[in-house]
């Protein structure tokens, strides 16, 4: 079935571990850089890759919180941390990386500055660049992965992924290598116009492609902090799976939450097949007891609940207007 527990684990440490590497460099070299060069696109830069930085760091606690064992206050784990600490790094890009830029931007806007060590600026974007995109490069090759094993696009998955580490290095790279080439950009037009303008303009621009992806992973994670239903191609798996025990009937209802990466809470409303020792209640109860144990082999099902009712004509689900229980 799709959704196995292959997410997370060693390939999202390595990606956060390469990122925290990469960025941490790139940001003292754009600080040391703005600051010779006086470029308010620089200043944005080195705002950006600081956030990304600290923001990393983050997701690094995530990672390392989520691995607990459960316990008797979270029975099923603390997958939850990951999407907690997502939110806050989220926050992270917005408020140092985002209004910061956009700030930077009006201020040089309202108080030019002339542009020095001209190459300098632009070696340090070049070389940033190239470490941006081995970061980049690692968390694409996370997510392709991920996504050939779910036969997913590498879109769908960043919108229906579990683990949301790889998909926020990988949003956070992708804008960093865009921020990169809007740097350069502004950096040239200012040298070749003399209009400190470009580089305003280059700084607000960064700003608010870090708002735009700042919204987007926080929303992922709002999500599934708040038990987003499975996709269909993850449930559907366990419903065939559910609906091919011969003493099913009818899968009346099936909910499937996540409650951490690959880690899901199933629970199943099924109607038996009558007739023989079928109707035995001992017979029954073996069965569900059967079917859990088949279902909770998946390593990606954290916890089972199958509850059976009679087949009675026109009797809704037990939740009826849509909740997962």
């Amino acid at each position: 079935m799709t959704g196995e527990k292959d997410e997370g684990g060693g390939d999202s440490t390595r990606t956060v571990i390469v990122a925290v590497t990469a960025n941490f460099a790139i940001a003292v070299a754009k600080i040391v850089a703005a600051l010779l060069t006086g470029s308010a696109s620089l200043w944005a830069e080195a705002a950006h890759s600081v956030a990304d930085t600290g923001n990393e760091v983050l997701l690094f606690i995530g990672l390392h919180r989520s691995g607990r064992p459960p316990d008797s206050r979270h029975p099923f784990g603390y997958g939850q941390e990951r999407y907690f600490w997502t939110f806050i790094a989220a926050l992270g890009i917005f408020l140092v990386g985002g209004t910061l830029s956009i700030g930077e931007g009006v201020r040089s806007l309202l108080m030019p500055e002339p542009l020095e060590s001209l190459w300098v600026g632009i070696g340090v974007l070049v070389v940033a660049f190239c470490f941006e995109s081995y970061s980049w490069h690692t968390a694409r090759k996370q997510l392709r992965a991920e996504s050939r094993r779910r036969q997913r696009s590498i879109v769908e998955h960043l919108r229906r992924a579990s683990d949301p580490s790889a998909t926020t290095v990988f949003l956070e790279d992708t804008a960093a290598l865009i921020g990169l080439v809007l740097a350069l950009a502004a950096l040239l037009l200012h040298a070749g116009t003399g209009w400190a303008g470009w580089d305003a303009v280059g700084s607000m621009g960064i700003g608010a492609l870090l708002i735009v992806v700042a919204f987007l992973l926080a929303r992922r994670s709002k999500t599934l902090l708040l038990d987003e239903s499975a996709p269909p191609d993850v449930l559907e798996p366990i419903r065939a799976q559910v609906g091919a025990a011969d003493w099913v009937g009818e899968v009346r209802e099936l909910h499937a939450v996540y409650v951490g990466p690959s880690s899901l809470l199933v629970n199943a409303w099924v109607v038996p097949v009558h007739g023989g020792d079928r109707d035995s209640a001992a017979e029954l109860v073996r069965r569900v007891a059967q079917l859990r144990a088949e279902l909770l082999r998946h390593p990606a099902i954290e916890q089972v609940t199958v509850t059976v009712d009679e087949d009675r004509a026109g009797a809704g689900p037990p939740f009826a207007d849509g909740a997962t229980g």
